[in-house]
C-alpha cells in the first residue's frame, strides 16, 4: 500500500484525487496547510488522521511514500524538490512551475533521487481520447492534418480566485486550460507540438490583466495543424476535440471534461460509426498507473516530462498572445 501526504488542503483532492487514490490502493496519512484550523476541518472532513502546517513535517514524515502537490503553481517547484530529496514520489498539478527552467529541474531532481514522478494530467486517461490515438495508429482517418479543440468553459465561483486575480500564482486561462489541450493533443496525435499562434481575451472576469479566454492554432512535428478555443466565461458551450485525416474524421464530443463521459464518432466513406468505449473514472486510471510505476511496472499515464512539454506549449502560447508573433515550442528536455 501506498501511504500518501496532501501537499495543499485542496478542492481538486476533495473532489477527485483523494477518492482515486484510496480506490487504487493508497493510504493518505497527512495534509498540509499552511492555515492551521482549515488543515485541522479538512483532515476531518476527509478522514485523514494528520495535519500539519509545515512543508518539512510533511515530507519528512516517515509514514508517507509520496505526495500530492495541488497547491497554487509558483508554489510547486519547492515543494517538489524538498519531495525528492526527501525520497518521496510526487504526483505535481499542471503547470509543473512558472519556468521551464524550475520544471526540468523539478524532474531532474526527482530522477536523481530515484523517485516517480508524474503531472496529473487528467485527460489523456478518458476512453474517449485513448479510442481516438488508438484509431488515427490504426490508419481509420488516414493522414492526421488537421484538430480542433473546444475547451471553453464557465469557470465555477468556487473556483474562482487566484485563477482569475493571481498572475504571481500562474492564473489565467492558458495555464490552466490550454495546457491540458496541448498535453491531450499530445497524446492523441504521438505527436509534439512546435509552434504556436494565439489571441488572448479579457472578457470581464480575470482581474489584474489575466486573460479569461484564448483562440489559437499550433502546429506539430507531422504537419499537423491544430485550433484550440479554452475560456472561463463559456456558460453554454459543449466541449470538444476533432481530428481530420485524409480518409476520415474523428468527432469527440463532451470529451474535455474530469467525467468519465462523451463519445467518439468516425466519419469516413463508409458513413458514421460510434467507437465503443470503456468508461473508466480518469483519475483512478492515473493512480493505479503511478501506484503501478513505484512498483516498478511501468511508468505514470502523464510523466513529469509530459509536464515540462505542456507547459512549454502553455508558455508560448501566453508569449504569442503578448507579441502577435509565432512562437516555437522548446522544452528543452
Amino acid at each position: 500500500m501506498t501511504r500518501w501526504g496532501l501537499i495543499g488542503a485542496s478542492t481538486i483532492a476533495k473532489e477527485w484525487v483523494i477518492g482515486a487514490i484510496r480506490a487504487t490502493g493508497g493510504e493518505i496519512v497527512s495534509v498540509m496547510s499552511t492555515n492551521a484550523e482549515r488543515g485541522r476541518a479538512y483532515a476531518d472532513a476527509q478522514g485523514i488522521a494528520k495535519s500539519v502546517t509545515t512543508l518539512a513535517d510533511l515530507v519528512n514524515d516517515p509514514d508517507i511514500d509520496a505526495v500530492y502537490i495541488s497547491t497554487t503553481n509558483e508554489l510547486h517547484r519547492d515543494q517538489a524538490l524538498a519531495a525528492a530529496k526527501a525520497g518521496k514520489h510526487i504526483l505535481c498539478e499542471k503547470p509543473l512551475a512558472m519556468s521551464l527552467e524550475d520544471a526540468r529541474g523539478m524532474v531532474k531532481a526527482a530522477k536523481d533521487a530515484g523517485v516517480v514522478m508524474a503531472t496529473n494530467h487528467h485527460l489523456r486517461n478518458a476512453a474517449t481520447h485513448g479510442a481516438m490515438r488508438a484509431a488515427i495508429k490504426a490508419g481509420r482517418i488516414g493522414k492526421p492534418l488537421s484538430a480542433r479543440v473546444f475547451h471553453a468553459v464557465y469557470l465555477p465561483p468556487h473556483l474562482q480566485g487566484w485563477r482569475l486575480d493571481k498572475p504571481e500564482a500562474g492564473g489565467g486561462v492558458i495555464l490552466d486550460i490550454t495546457v491540458h489541450d496541448a498535453d491531450t493533443l499530445r497524446f492523441v496525435l504521438d505527436a509534439n507540438p512546435v509552434e504556436a499562434i494565439a489571441f488572448s481575451q479579457a472578457g470581464g472576469m480575470g482581474k489584474a490583466g489575466l486573460e479569461d479566454a484564448v483562440m489559437g492554432v499550433l502546429r506539430f512535428e507531422n504537419g499537423v495543424i491544430a485550433q484550440f478555443h479554452d475560456g472561463f466565461t463559456t456558460k453554454y458551450a459543449e466541449t470538444g476535440l476533432e481530428v481530420h485525416g485524409t480518409d476520415g474524421s474523428l468527432i469527440g464530443r463532451n470529451v474535455m471534461s474530469q467525467r468519465a463521459a462523451g463519445t467518439v464518432t468516425l466519419r469516413d466513406a463508409n458513413g458514421e460509426q460510434e467507437l465503443p468505449l470503456d468508461h473508466r473514472n480518469l483519475y483512478e486510471t492515473a493512480l493505479a498507473a503511478f501506484h503501478a510505476a513505484i512498483a516498478g511496472k511501468g511508468q505514470p499515464s502523464a510523466t513529469g516530462e509530459d509536464g515540462v512539454w505542456s507547459l512549454a506549449t502553455g508558455l508560448a502560447v501566453v508569449e504569442a498572445a503578448r507579441t502577435g508573433r509565432t512562437v516555437s515550442i522548446e522544452p528543452g528536455l
